[in-house]
């Protein structure tokens, strides 16, 4: 960027940023900042933003169209960071693993062998998909890979046939029997507390449910509610509501979940792809047509 435009790099609360908003032609921003209806007022000379990163919730693209204001961003940077994460949670979750760090003696080498030893493996187990785009799917195929059971629950119409040995199923059927449900869902607003108190109740008593998707798919306090009463449940999450967590966060004290802070994409590779973005916000600036423009304008 720096070798084709001025560059500035600031946070929204730096004093200056209103000031340079005002004059900017570009803006490039992660997962925190809004672009809304609010900053395009302050920014009139904009021509695009850019977000270093796939989901573009945090964006109002209707307003951008609205404005003409081009939005680019980097839709499979991430991928093979998250489906790496996924299953290394499923995993960790599901194989109990323990180290030796100093020499023992013959009984409690048998006593370690004896209690570390998983109840079901991948191949005896169902893993539910929910979201089936560029994650959702790509999790799909490793697990059906590696012996899993593997359903999936989308929004739009999949071609089975594309995805063979994967089975499309109902929501409710779908959430009923999974052993494993990884949450795929984007943050669209109708996907606020999606898998609410009702959603829960269909699931396993000792369901292992993931999300790397967006917190706010999950109602936090019905999440606790039905962890705090199916002990043999679990809950691995990487993404939250709000984030930082907060300490009024129900789940901190719930022994049977998770909390992990946003992790999932966190690879030097899948960092360097997503500030690729900087290509197109170039080719925007340029007067050039972008690779991966979120809306059409």
């Amino acid at each position: 960027l720096g070798e084709h435009c001025e560059l500035v790099v600031c946070s929204t609360d730096d004093p200056k940023f209103d000031d340079l908003l005002s004059r900017a032609e570009g803006l490039v921003v992660r997962t925190y900042t809004v672009v809304d209806k609010a900053l395009l007022a302050r920014a009139p000379k904009l021509r695009v933003v850019g977000r270093a990163g796939v989901g573009v919730d945090n964006i109002d693209l209707e307003a951008c169209a609205v404005r003409g204001v081009a939005v680019v961003h980097t839709p499979d940077s991430n991928t093979q960071a998250v489906v790496e994460y996924v299953l290394l949670m499923m995993l960790k979750a599901l194989r109990p693993v323990v180290e030796v760090t100093k020499a023992v003696d013959p009984s409690a080498w048998k006593q370690l062998r004896d209690t570390h030893v998983a109840t079901r493996q991948l191949s005896e187990m169902t893993l539910g998909v929910l979201g089936f785009g560029r994650v959702g799917s790509r999790v799909a195929q490793v697990a059906n890979t590696i012996g899993m059971n593997v359903c999936f629950n989308d929004l739009k119409p999949i071609d089975p046939s594309e995805h063979k040995g994967i089975q499309s199923l109902s929501l409710d059927h779908l959430l009923s029997r999974s052993d494993v449900l990884t949450i795929h869902i984007d943050g669209r607003p109708s996907n606020d507390k999606f898998i609410d108190a009702q959603r829960l109740g269909l699931l396993k008593d000792d369901v292992l449910l993931i999300n790397t998707s967006r917190g706010m798919v999950v109602n936090t306090d019905d999440l606790a509610s039905f962890l705090q009463s199916h002990g043999q449940a679990r809950a691995l999450l990487d993404v939250h509501a709000s984030e930082p967590i907060t300490a009024n966060n129900p789940l901190l004290s719930t022994v049977n979940a998770t909390l992990l802070p946003h992790l999932a994409s966190r690879t030097e590779t899948a960092s360097k792809q997503m500030s690729l973005v900087v290509r197109d916000v170039v080719a925007v600036l340029e007067g050039h047509t972008p690779k991966w423009p979120a809306i059409s304008l």
